[in-house]
């Protein structure tokens, strides 16, 4: 009786707050339907790597024994090790993305570097509250509205708040519908909402479809090369996509492939959220900033295209910067039922679909170049 009591006795009041958490993830992700291919790993997760012995990590048992852990395992090799989980997820991801309202409509480049704004604030906002050089570009990742890319950044550069990084990363995701009408509320009026815009795409060709990820990840490589591992994944998932001789393939990626890495990863972070590094104050200034690269990500994008009608004929309708972040397709779907809001004709979806998939590719890009300064900086 002794030895099954040994759990109880090892239990602490941290270990309880992360039950408590793991099940609001949990209960946000059935209920809310709140990312819960990510959210319900990453909370039942959190519940196991919390309970007193838990044998989801490594341990030395009485008379020196050994074990190996699953979860910790899993880190080591596909997070720690490789960061092999993030990087292939984006194969999947580029296999979703369809770049053909981007590319007939180029100005939507801009909007996706534009809503990177909230990345650098936060960075800055981050140093203010104390934190070291490697974990304030951790945390301004956040800003880059996108949980592989976070998880990835915060990994390379060693930080030791992946666990809070990547519940803020992906809560945020997941209150795209909230945060961002409250942020494009703040910098708009309501005659800059009903903007309308019209939709003539011109054609894009199947080679230009072909070219184009083949052309991004040169490009870039040049650029920000240490955004090659996740800019090329991604142009490569897309490229299969786009091939038209892989149909089976891209299928696989986008569904298979995508779902499989999704689980997985999202049960795999929770090793970060043991209760012993999650359960501090600075958890809670990290979700705090998150919400804040969040919110200017957001208006970072829409005073962009308030700026760019200044010089335009044709107005952009501002809500549509908005949709630069990385939260695809959830920000574009924000901000065409915003519209439809202020306006049940007015159908700007296209648009704000390319500033979207353009948010993606400026969101991995940020977080290479963020790696690449804080690395040349601490040398």
């Amino acid at each position: 009786m002794s030895f099954l009591l040994d759990g109880l006795r090892a239990l602490t009041w941290q270990q309880v707050v992360m039950y408590l958490v793991g099940i609001v993830l949990i209960w946000l992700a059935i209920k809310k339907d709140y990312e819960p291919s990510l959210l319900l790993p990453m909370g039942f997760g959190a519940i196991l790597v919390n309970l007193p012995l838990s044998g989801v990590l490594d341990q030395t048992l009485q008379g020196g024994i050994s074990t190996s852990g699953i979860i910790q395992w899993l880190f080591k090799i596909g997070i720690d090790a490789s960061e092999a989980m993030p990087i292939l997820l984006f194969i999947g991801i580029g296999a979703m993305i369809d770049f053909g309202p981007l590319l007939s409509n180029p100005l939507m480049f801009l909007f996706g570097a534009g809503a990177q704004f909230g990345i650098f604030a936060a960075i800055l906002l981050a140093s203010l509250f104390g934190f070291s050089l490697n974990d304030a570009a951790s945390i301004g990742i956040i800003g880059a509205a996108d949980g592989p890319t976070s998880i990835l950044v915060s990994q390379i550069l060693h930080s030791k708040y992946i666990g809070a990084i990547a519940v803020a990363a992906y809560s945020y995701m997941a209150l795209v519908p909230i945060v961002q009408p409250f942020a494009i509320k703040l910098v708009t009026t309501k005659k800059e909402r009903r903007i309308h815009m019209d939709y003539n795409p011109s054609s894009v060709s199947k080679k230009m479809r072909i070219v184009f990820p083949i052309a991004v990840t040169i490009i870039v490589g040049f650029v920000a090369p240490q955004s090659v591992a996740l800019v090329g994944f991604l142009m490569f998932g897309n490229l299969i996509r786009e091939c038209g001789v892989l149909g089976t393939m891209s299928d696989t990626a986008q569904n298979n492939l995508s779902n499989l890495i999704t689980l997985l990863l999202g049960i795999t972070i929770s090793f970060s959220m043991r209760a012993d590094q999650f359960v501090t104050v600075d958890t809670l200034i990290i979700m705090l900033i998150g919400l804040f690269a969040f919110v200017m990500d957001t208006i970072g994008g829409v005073l962009l295209a308030k700026f760019m009608n200044l010089f335009l004929k044709k107005k952009i309708n501002p809500m549509v910067g908005g949709a630069g972040i990385s939260a695809f397709p959830m920000s574009s779907r924000v901000i065409q039922k915003m519209a439809m809001e202020e306006d049940p004709t007015n159908i700007i979806l296209m648009h704000a679909a390319g500033a979207n998939v353009s948010g993606q590719i400026a969101s991995v890009i940020a977080g290479g170049m963020v790696i690449n300064l804080v690395t040349q900086f601490l040398k």
